[in-house]
């Protein structure tokens, strides 16, 4: 379960960053995973989101939300859940 806690308050200058994300018109499909997704279809999956952010204009303040409120899924910022989490890890 995600705790809430580390969300930031809902004021609109905490998350206007996302209105410029590449992402902002795509299917949520391409940075998080359908159901039972496993091997190779995942890891193209990721690939392919992980070059959509490496050209986004957002990619640090993506990267730096994802980190600080530990988004337990998708991609966020270039980074897989896994990736996310073992860089959280190292910072404690």
């Amino acid at each position: 379960m995600v705790n809430i806690k580390r969300l930031p308050l809902p004021l609109m200058d905490m998350y206007e960053w996302q209105y410029d994300g590449l992402c902002m018109d795509m299917d949520s499909e391409v940075f998080f995973s359908p159901e039972a997704e496993r091997g190779a279809k995942r890891v193209r999956r990721e690939n392919a989101a992980k070059e959509l952010c490496r050209q986004c204009p957002v990619i640090a303040s993506c990267r730096e939300h994802a980190l600080r409120v530990q988004e337990p899924y998708g991609g966020w910022g270039g980074l897989s859940a896994p990736e996310r989490a073992q860089l959280v890890g190292q910072a404690s």
